[in-house]
């Protein structure tokens, strides 16, 4: 929908903004072929903390699964490590790699289907019928036709590797997309040499894939859109909450836990995580308290309200979260191929990823550069815990839950940082509180009046075509909310 609002800039609604994992509206105003303003509503009301009040908190993993067909295990293993760490339980050793081994398989499909199937559009001309379109009327697509048309079979060979990483977190998890299997004090499945076998030889065909097609395309589809790096940079803050242990003690992490804004890193203190809900269809009681505190309280006729999401701060910052808030709190090394095509294609050298620089890598095309390399990074780790995980040993240790008790989980989903919070009060669930990667990216404004991160992120954006504003979906789907 176009108008003309009154202070002669041209208003644009997109709703449902197509191709994303929720619902989702995005209004910008734009003046002079740019984005000067927007807003960002989130709209469906989940309501899974009113959902699991008074329940046994044994069921809270499974129930929570269900927030997302796409990132369930993120969620059902941040449950279990707040029931785990309320009831002091240490997981066995291959309790810990082989939850990493379900939850590394659910995010390769959840990268290789964010580019493929929900941004693969935005770049690559398919045939006449669905998915594809409808389309804008003028969609600017500008690869040429043989690799558009090698684009188009990697999305299909892209639905089937998506399949087979179903597969591999299935094996362990007893099935997908919500896995049985996946409880609090380790997983269900103890793992032999016939179950392993057949994860490493899915594991394989997953990473063909990934080396010789779907890394090496981002980059070179990224060649023909370079002016997607000039935008979108936002902020340029960027949170992590930590996630893949690498021991037992949990003390060595693939992704570090850690905060960076106004160009400072620091460590995560999640005391410093307030929730505000000023523009969101929430009471104004609830505001500005910790997530200990937090409490769901609808006010769908709130005055100034326009979101069911909350808006997430960091010290009374926005933040972004997700691969390049990762990889950029992280510093991680680049793939050799990655180096070679920003080389080839931009003249940068770089090894690791903060060698971008902010301009590059907080850009639109940076989010799609930084997943693609994450997901050849969650390879090699993949790989690495398949060959610690000892054939016949014991993956679970029951948990003895007290009557009364709180705890934090902290873990990172595929599109970001999650939290999950925890109370229990005479064996039932007293207060669950829930903050996942879109709350912090596709926040509401604050209180004060704050754009969250996307909003932000949108200020800037080319609209030459207000009856196409395909940069504005773009960069919707490069956050991947």
């Amino acid at each position: 929908m176009v108008t003309e609002s009154a202070r002669n800039r041209i208003r644009l609604s997109i709703d449902p903004v197509t191709r994303i994992e929720g619902h989702l509206k995005v209004e910008v105003e734009v003046a002079d072929g740019h984005v000067v303003d927007a807003h960002v509503t989130g709209g469906m009301f989940r309501g899974f903390e009113s959902i699991l009040k008074n329940r046994d908190p044994r069921d809270a993993p499974q129930i929570v699964q269900r927030i997302c067909g796409v990132c369930p295990i993120s969620h059902g293993t941040a449950s279990s490590l707040a029931l785990e760490a309320i009831s002091r339980t240490e997981l066995p050793p291959n309790g810990r790699l082989v939850r990493n081994l379900i939850m590394g398989a659910n995010y390769l499909q959840s990268h290789l289907l964010h580019f493929y199937h929900l941004s693969g559009q935005d770049f690559l001309r398919g045939p006449d019928s669905a998915p594809f379109i409808p389309r804008y009327a003028r969609p600017d697509l500008r690869l040429p036709e043989a690799l558009n048309a090698e684009g188009v079979a990697q999305y299909l060979e892209a639905l089937d590797m998506r399949a087979i990483c179903h597969e591999m977190a299935a094996l362990f998890g007893g099935r997908m997309p919500h896995a049985v299997g996946l409880l609090a004090g380790g997983t269900a499945q103890v793992p032999d040499r016939t179950s392993l076998e057949a994860y490493a030889k899915r594991l394989a065909r997953v990473r063909r894939f990934v080396e010789d097609k779907y890394l090496p395309t981002v980059y070179l589809i990224g060649s023909y859109y370079k002016d997607l790096a000039g935008f979108g940079q936002g902020r340029r803050s960027a949170l992590c909450a930590g996630g893949f242990p690498l021991n037992d003690e949990a003390t060595r992490t693939v992704f570090t836990a850690g905060v960076y804004a106004d160009g400072t890193f620091s460590p995560l203190d999640p005391a410093k995580i307030t929730e505000e809900v000023g523009h969101s269809w929430f009471d104004n009681v609830t505001t500005g308290r910790d997530i200990a505190h937090g409490e769901t309280v609808l006010d769908v006729d709130k005055p100034d309200a326009y979101s069911f999401l909350k808006t997430p701060l960091y010290d009374g910052k926005p933040m972004e979260v997700g691969p390049l808030a990762r990889l950029w709190i992280s510093n991680t090394p680049l793939s050799a191929t990655g180096q070679e095509m920003l080389w080839n294609y931009y003249g940068l050298r770089a090894e690791r990823f903060r060698d971008l620089g902010e301009n590059l890598a907080f850009s639109l095309l940076g989010r799609h550069l930084a997943r693609a390399e994450e997901t050849y990074l969650m390879l090699g780790h993949v790989e690495a815990w398949l060959r610690e995980v000892h054939p016949g040993e014991e993956t679970f240790k029951t948990p003895s839950i007290p009557d009364t008790g709180a705890a934090w989980a902290l873990t990172e989903a595929p599109r970001g940082a999650l939290i999950h919070y925890l109370r229990l009060r005479n064996g039932r669930i007293d207060n669950y509180q829930i903050l996942p990667a879109t709350l912090w990216n596709a926040a509401p404004r604050s209180d004060a009046g704050i754009r969250g991160p996307l909003e932000e992120a949108m200020l800037g954006v080319p609209v030459p075509d207000p009856g196409s504003p395909v940069n504005v979906g773009r960069l919707v789907r490069a956050f991947d909310p």
